[in-house]
């Protein structure tokens, strides 16, 4: 990778909200499966815990992978899938007393500083990364790093994009490439709303996407330098009074779920309820997953900013995948997981199965790749979202995870969105209220 991207790279990070949820049943919680990848009997069986169905799909693709390139190190894989909650505190529980842990674990990246705290019980990675170290953006290590110790591999770099419904901005004529500002999406909005009904976007009450968008245009954070909580700032008294604009003006409104990100926003979205979100990349995933519906219809493009030259996007959500200190062959668990998610074809096969934007970002040059006419990605979006990426990767921003993180995601999620966006409360009262509760959690 060149130096250059990662002078630039180096300020990508993940916000601190789930971004997936998984099925539920079975002894452990959830619903377990049995991924073979061809291997024969001598195979050695792994067990591997996450909270996004969607990631096991790539794991059994890799696997058929390392099992065909080492016969004397094969591998079966159990992935066991539960809801997000359950399995974050089923494995906290587990690394704690030693017993119950799987030999690999997703942990998403609103969690990972409280399986820092002390002394990790998860296996450090360096020897791993070692070999891919070079075509790896930087930050996304760093991320699930302490101490110079990496503990957990990075899945996507998140950059976050507008999805725009097309289909509903023609009905209302708008064109959604003249979308700079976000006073150009309140007045296209305004009229998406009078001609057609339907709200243009979401104002997120259980997530804090918007929040952290609003923050990285104007290059601040939830924290200060040394991971002090800073809620109360003026620059989210801002971004959230625009947001809060935007409700009045009936461009936006709140949404089933209370952000796009889930199973009743999906139906929301998919009936043409409302015609734009805001979301990482990742979310590709989803509208081909969950929103057949608006196949063809669903164009990319940079998000709004306060004003014309601020960054477009920030690196949103996140998981990584760790190797727990019981894990059965710890050294096969820790080659495959990099094999897996490190790789050159790992990160063509993030994309390809996945539609996230992968963290070597050699692929995203890789033209016969990203513009893969038989890609699934390719073929349900108007536009190519690798144009898109590669007109923002200068810009996109950090919103840093800390120890501080799951207490702020927490009360800002359960209390403070909804006393803005359903309650009509105050901002500044609202965030000077979630600033001190924040601090007293944190004490």
């Amino acid at each position: 990778m060149k130096s250059k991207r990662f002078m630039v790279l180096a300020v990508l990070s993940m916000t601190l909200m789930l971004w997936g949820c998984g099925k539920s049943s079975s002894s452990s919680g959830g619903e377990t499966s049995v991924l073979d990848g061809g291997a024969g009997e001598n195979a050695t069986a792994l067990s591997y815990w996450t909270f996004v169905e969607l990631h096991g799909k790539h794991f059994e693709t890799m696997l058929q992978k390392w099992n065909e390139a080492n016969p004397d190190r094969q591998i079966k894989l159990n992935v066991t899938v539960m809801p997000y909650d359950d399995m974050h505190n089923k494995l906290s529980i587990a690394v704690q007393t030693g017993q119950g842990a799987p030999d690999i674990a997703d942990i998403e990246v609103g969690k990972f500083p409280d399986f820092l705290k002390g002394t990790p019980q998860l296996e450090t990675l360096n020897d791993v990364v070692e070999p891919y170290k070079d075509t790896i953006v930087k930050s996304r290590l760093d991320l699930y790093s302490k101490d110079g110790q990496i503990y957990g591999l990075p899945t996507h770099v998140g950059a976050t994009v507008a999805f725009y419904n097309t289909e509903i901005l023609d009905q209302a004529g708008v064109d959604y490439t003249k979308i700079k500002t976000w006073e150009d999406y309140k007045k296209a909005g305004i009229q998406v709303y009078e001609k057609t009904g339907k709200y243009l976007g979401t104002a997120d009450t259980s997530a804090v996407w918007q929040s952290a968008m609003m923050l990285s245009q104007q290059r601040k954070d939830f924290t200060d330098d040394a991971g002090n909580p800073v809620v109360n700032s003026p620059e989210l008294i801002k971004g959230l009074g625009i947001l809060k604009d935007l409700q009045e003006s009936n461009a936006v409104s709140t949404i089933a779920g209370g952000q796009p990100d889930t199973e009743e926003a999906y139906g929301e979205f998919n009936n043409g309820n409302y015609a734009s979100a805001m979301m990482p990349l990742w979310m590709m995933s989803r509208f081909t997953n969950y929103m057949p519906d608006l196949a063809g219809k669903i164009a990319i493009a940079p998000m709004p900013v306060i004003e014309e030259g601020m960054p477009r996007s920030y690196g949103g959500g996140g998981t990584g995948t760790v190797v727990t200190k019981t894990a059965k062959d710890t050294k096969l668990a820790k080659d495959f997981l990099a094999f897996a998610k490190l790789s050159l074809d790992a990160n063509i096969q993030i994309w390809n199965t996945l539609g996230f934007d992968p963290v070597n970002m050699d692929v995203w040059e890789m033209k016969d790749v990203t513009h893969n006419p038989d890609n699934q990605f390719v073929k349900y979006f108007k536009n190519n979202p690798f144009d898109v990426l590669n007109e923002i990767k200068d810009e996109i921003q950090l919103i840093k995870s800390t120890p501080a993180s799951p207490t702020i995601n927490n009360v800002l999620c359960t209390t403070t969105l909804n006393e803005i966006f359903e309650d009509g409360k105050d901002i500044a009262e609202a965030l000077n209220e979630a600033q001190k509760q924040i601090e007293q959690q944190l004490k």
